[in-house]
């Protein structure tokens, strides 16, 4: 029987590579987004080399929906072997200019909706030894990403809330583990890029040169890399790794 892996913000960047690996990886692959057109096209892209998914429709920052979403999906499998939390977004500014809402929003979508689906899938979705978490975090959750006061904080929150659960989750067998992406080119980099435009009054692609020139390895990483790490952790090579912040950042952070 092929094992189950639900992944939220599939339907784009990031989650989107990784649903697609993990699919590849033999795993049948629950896809969550907030935009169907989204999804369907990656349920496509699966289907296209037989792959098995399915998708759902939840805006994963509100509890409610996530439980009733997670209702639908035990309609249809009999487990969650593996849950991967992806979905994020970006935002910020100075700090002491920012819109409350936005604050609010950034916390809601990158982290309070990691404990709704966590508590969701452990539940509700029969996740038992053997399974996994992984959460996305970012390197900018052990750092701090200037003008991103919100963004750092909530991907702090992610890593504390990894390494909380992993340890008292330790003697059922189910691991959990943060992987911390450094800068990765996505759509939501592009948008990252746009905005400190505005702010370091410099065009794009002077600030795309800047953050490159911190990185050692001197470029961007690629979603499939991220991904590349995902699919170990869902392994079983993996059974002896939980309660850690894994670094896929070409160098930029070290610790």
């Amino acid at each position: 029987m092929k094992k189950t892996a639900l992944v939220t913000g599939a339907g784009r960047g990031i989650g989107k590579s990784i649903a697609l690996q993990l699919a590849k990886d033999g795993f049948q692959v629950v896809l969550v987004a907030r935009t169907a057109a989204q999804l369907e096209a990656a349920a496509k892209e699966i289907a296209g080399f037989d792959g098995h998914s399915a998708w759902f429709v939840c805006d994963i920052s509100r509890q409610e929906a996530v439980e009733a979403m997670m209702g639908q999906v035990m309609k249809d499998v009999a487990k969650i072997d593996v849950l991967v939390n992806c979905a994020g977004r970006s935002g910020g500014g100075k700090t002491a200019e920012m819109d409350d809402t936005l604050w609010h929003d950034i916390i809601n979508t990158n982290l309070n909706s990691v404990y709704y689906v966590s508590k969701a899938v452990l539940n509700q979705g029969n996740l038992t030894a053997g399974g996994a978490i992984i959460n996305i975090a970012s390197t900018g959750g052990k750092q701090g990403v200037p003008f991103g006061s919100a963004y750092s904080a909530s991907k702090a929150g992610v890593i504390a809330f990894s390494k909380a659960l992993g340890k008292e989750l330790a003697k059922t067998g189910i691991t959990v583990n943060a992987v911390c992406p450094g800068y990765v080119e996505s759509d939501m980099a592009q948008k990252v890029r746009e905005a400190s435009s505005k702010l370091l009054n410099i065009p794009p692609e002077e600030v795309k040169k800047k953050f490159e020139s911190m990185i050692p390895i001197g470029r961007y990483i690629v979603p499939d890399e991220v991904a590349a790490m995902v699919s170990f952790l869902a392994s079983d090579k993996a059974r002896g790794i939980t309660v850690q912040a894994i670094n896929v950042c070409g160098g930029l952070g070290s610790f």
